[in-house]
């Protein structure tokens, strides 16, 4: 295509050769000559003009296209991202290629409370630790506010009366895999199908909800905190997020919905919020946690 525009324009430009007949066969030779290499310089001028300009607007509808929780299987599963002037980490993960779980308790029946105890955990049965984050909000004790099952065992009932605080901000949530597959989906609706999960957590509030904001998020909201969540971009691939600074929750949610393809999405906590993501070289430990979402794989 580029080809046959400058083509185009090379058939239009001005010959510079002399018209006059004052010239001799020989200089019109020459002149001719002079002409043609004047004329196929501008087409390679254009050519390349063209091609600037077709390499800048890819670029723009590059930038401007969502981010799915696939690019996760180009590239590495963590990265940063902006969105609205604000900085975020997305991790994401394809469920029939990684483990993902919910732990709580040690064998002993005592909360990790951390990642690096989690970790420590693991690697004396040979699993690695390469991506974690807080799975919920939690009392004192570490337990999980609302219903947690993990391995298929039933933790924690489910919380669907009014309270205080963002868990009881309704419609929340729970976020739950079965299998390779998994989803979010708004806490009344999840009972009503009576699913039997792998591993579930419940949070609030929902982040989108079929496609649409959290209906008491105020777009100039001036309540801002650092936020993580989890988002459903389809049944086999899940995507993370956590800010590096504090947004309101109209931002977070938007950051789903629009940059990340979320039709459902989950807030999992505030100030807390937390990530282990050894690939980029984060590991935090600041805060105490309760439930962690994680993948594990063997160490070896």
């Amino acid at each position: 295509m580029i080809r046959i525009i400058a083509a185009a324009v090379l058939l239009s430009a001005p010959a510079h050769a002399a018209a006059d007949g004052s010239g001799s066969i020989d200089d019109e030779e020459i002149a001719l000559q002079r002409a043609g290499q004047a004329a196929l310089t501008w087409h390679h001028e254009v050519e390349r003009m063209l091609i600037r300009s077709l390499a800048l607007a890819l670029a723009v509808l590059a930038a401007l296209a969502p981010e799915p929780a696939s690019a996760a299987t180009e590239r590495q599963n963590c990265w940063k991202t902006t969105h609205n002037s604000d900085t975020y980490v997305v991790c994401a993960f394809d469920l029939r290629q990684h483990d993902l779980r919910l732990f709580l308790n040690d064998a002993g029946g005592k909360p990790y409370g951390s990642f690096r105890a989690l970790k420590a955990d693991l690697a004396r049965t040979g699993l690695a630790l390469p991506f974690a984050m807080n799975g919920g909000m939690y009392h004192r004790d570490r337990s999980p506010v609302g219903y947690y099952v993990e391995g298929r065992r039933k933790l924690h009932e489910a919380m669907t009366g009014p309270g205080p605080g963002n868990f009881h901000m309704r419609p929340n949530g729970v976020f739950y895999t079965e299998g390779d597959t998994a989803g979010v989906m708004e806490t009344r609706a999840f009972l009503k199908r009576n699913r039997r999960p792998d591993f579930a957590t419940q949070s609030g509030p929902m982040l989108v909800i079929d496609g649409k904001l959290h209906p008491r998020f105020a777009e100039r909201s001036s309540s801002r905190k650092r936020r993580n969540g989890v988002g459903i971009i389809n049944r086999h691939e899940v995507v993370f997020a956590i800010s590096e600074a504090s947004v309101n929750f109209h931002d977070f949610a938007t950051l789903f919905r629009d940059k990340l393809a979320c039709r459902n999405a989950l807030f999992l906590d505030g100030v807390i919020s937390s990530l282990h993501a050894p690939e980029i070289g984060r590991a935090d430990n600041s805060w105490p946690v309760g439930p962690i979402i994680a993948v594990v794989e063997s160490s070896n």
